[in-house]
């Protein structure tokens, strides 16, 4: 549940988008006002709250926590400043004043984690007092950093080092340094815990692999493979609940969801006629029999992974922030972007391939169905037909 900044991106409604720790709900930021929806529906999207006081226009940053009433907030107009609210009496618990700008806002039920270019605040939830400051991070303009959603692994992630792709690993709740992982040869680009806390995900700038470790170790569990021919800046990774997939979306058309299987899952009957035909099967196949006489390079890229599913966007270059969420208990994969649109696809947990639009949703607060519905096709004709619609034709 990346946040998604607005620097320097193609965003047409200046918006800012973000999944909640659990994928319950959305919180979208705009010059206007903050809005949060439900996700309890693939037709609707139910608007929780919409802001109306001028304290909450211009806003870069709302993290809700989880499904409760608690949201912080952060304007363009005073981007130094912090706001925790709780919104549904309409009132301001307190707001923090930091030296520089606040670049990302993280929670979870025991911590509040600010993240600014050079330092990192972690908060105690229940009185919002300041338990511990790490200064003198690594330069972070980006404010790229994860917080685990779980108590009982309660970890904060971020970058240690700015020339290659070093995760450091903190436990936010002794507040002690846990460990370094060494993930990338590039800077990173992107990081995301799993539901548990007990693995994290990373990309590097160069976008082409996509790394799963071990929190507790720092081993390296599984190696995808995005792309091999053209470089992308990952915009968002974010597991299932059940840690079985992996979602990555970029600044390109295509999204990539991954199957983490285990080593049981792997080698279970008949599965090795499931393995990919043609000559890049043929090649797979050699390289795992012949590895040790091939570069290491050369190696590597027919033993990684391959995307499970895929989704084949209407735009590319626009920023958004991907999920996968149960909704009325199915798995659905959702990609929100920042010029004002939410879609929910479909996706086959068994079978996997391409994936299928369920429905778009417009995040400016508009209930009419007939406006967006017609929105729908303008758009996704623009797409070149690479999007698939349901027999609903919604």
């Amino acid at each position: 549940m990346s946040q998604i900044r607005q620097e320097n991106d193609s965003n047409a409604g200046g918006v800012f988008v973000n999944f909640n720790q659990d994928c319950t709900s959305l919180a979208v930021g705009t010059k206007e006002c903050y809005r949060l929806f439900s996700l309890s529906s693939v037709d609707r999207l139910d608007l929780i709250y919409e802001s109306s006081s001028e304290l909450d226009e211009d806003v870069c940053l709302v993290e809700r926590l989880f499904s409760s009433s608690l949201v912080a907030v952060v304007s363009l107009s005073s981007p130094r400043k912090l706001k925790v609210c709780h919104f549904k009496k309409g009132t301001e618990i307190c707001n923090y004043s930091y030296s520089n700008t606040i670049l990302a806002v993280k929670l979870n039920r025991a911590r509040l984690v600010v993240c600014l270019e050079e330092s990192l605040y972690i908060h105690n939830i229940r009185d919002m007092k300041v338990l511990h400051t790490i200064r003198d991070t690594p330069p972070n303009p980006q404010g790229l950093c994860a917080l685990s959603p779980n108590n009982d692994h309660c970890y904060l992630a971020y970058p240690g080092s700015s020339s290659i792709g070093e995760v450091q690993i903190f436990d936010a709740y002794n507040l002690q340094a846990k460990t370094m992982i060494p993930a990338h040869d590039s800077p990173l680009a992107a990081i995301a815990f799993s539901s548990t806390g007990t693995l994290i995900a990373t990309a590097s700038e160069k976008g082409t692999v996509i790394r799963i470790f071990k929190v507790s170790d720092g081993a390296r569990l599984h190696e995808f493979r995005r792309g091999v021919k053209r470089c992308a800046t990952i915009y968002s990774l974010a597991f299932s609940a059940d840690s079985n997939f992996l979602v990555a979306s970029s600044n390109t058309e295509t999204v990539h969801v991954f199957r983490l299987e285990t080593t049981k899952d792997a080698q279970r009957p008949g599965s090795s006629s499931e393995e990919p035909q043609g000559w890049m099967g043929y090649l797979s196949k050699a390289v795992s029999v012949s590895a040790s006489y091939l570069p290491t390079q050369v190696a590597d890229v027919f033993s990684q992974g391959r995307a499970f599913a895929t989704v084949h966007l209407p735009f590319q270059g626009i920023r958004n922030v991907c999920a996968l969420a149960t909704i009325q208990k199915v798995t659905r994969l959702l990609i929100a972007s920042t010029d004002g649109y939410v879609y929910i696809y479909a996706i086959n947990p068994t079978e996997g391939g391409d994936c299928t639009l369920l429905k778009q949703h417009r995040l400016d607060g508009s209930t009419d169905n007939g406006p967006e519905n017609s929105q729908t096709s303008e758009v996704h004709s623009a797409g070149q037909g690479k999007v698939k619609l349901d027999s609903t034709g919604k």
